[in-house]
């Protein structure tokens, strides 16, 4: 099986990163589009969450160009190149699935993950720690919860639900017991990181619980602007409860 449009993509890759191409394509390095990959992979996710395949599509090819393009920056630099890529992928995945590829015998999705997660730590024997190769640069609620992901595997866990929130409630009481600002940050991050748990402790994934929040919230927020008979600056307490409760049963009918 062939893949010319993948072909043509790698070839106008190199094409805009030479000296006849595009100046800003050449001006790139992989510092300089680290954002723009973290970018990208949120739109996709989003398109993902609306679950809108025409701009998947599209989102997924703007990903793919940012694999190219750093995969280019590094042939240049005779660092790899995208072939490089694929073959440590294509290695790495033939390695992680014995039971597909090699003679393992898994009877569950949870020995695939055990499997995983052993053949992951044979992989990298540089890794001492249980907290080493979390991502620095993700987001914080998102490495909290791989954080705490981590640290359940070892044991370190609350005995039952109720516990996790006593946690809760102490982070809470610490908080408001804190005399300086520097204190308040402190403790309020400790808030955070105990709710992280207890979303884990019921399957949630915090990170997508809150982007549902934010979604919900700026709906609801169009929908107070859309209502109000005046600017939202001059709206007294009252009316900005009855236009959020009017917004909260617009929002209800999408």
């Amino acid at each position: 099986m062939s893949y010319p449009n993948l072909e043509k993509l790698i070839e106008i890759i190199a094409v805009l990163r030479s000296e006849n191409g595009c100046k800003w394509d050449r001006e790139q390095t992989h510092a300089s589009l680290k954002r723009n990959m973290l970018e990208e992979a949120y739109e996709a996710v989003d398109a993902i969450n609306d679950n809108d395949m025409k701009h998947l599509q599209e989102e997924l090819g703007d990903v793919l160009l940012q694999v190219v393009l750093h995969a280019q920056i590094a042939k240049e630099e005779n660092a790899f190149d995208i072939e490089d890529v694929a073959k440590t992928l294509s290695d790495k995945l033939i390695h992680r699935h014995p039971h597909v590829f090699g003679e393992v015998k898994v009877n569950s999705t949870e020995e695939i993950l055990e499997n995983w997660e052993k053949l992951k730590k044979e992989e990298k024997p540089h890794r001492l720690s249980l907290m080493d190769g979390i991502s620095k640069s993700q987001s914080a609620l998102m490495s909290a919860q791989k954080i705490s992901k981590k640290a359940v595997k070892a044991g370190f866990e609350w005995s039952d639900e109720e516990s996790l929130q006593k946690c809760i409630q102490s982070e809470i009481k610490e908080f408001n017991e804190a005399k300086t600002a520097e204190e308040r940050e402190e403790e309020f991050g400790d808030i955070l990181f105990a709710l992280v748990n207890l979303a884990r402790w019921h399957k949630i994934d915090a990170e997508q619980a809150l982007l549902k929040s934010n979604k919900k919230f700026m709906s609801r927020f169009r929908a107070m602007e859309a209502s109000a008979v005046k600017p939202l600056s001059d709206l007294t307490l009252k009316e900005w409860d009855i236009l959020w409760n009017q917004a909260k049963q617009i929002v209800k009918k999408y």
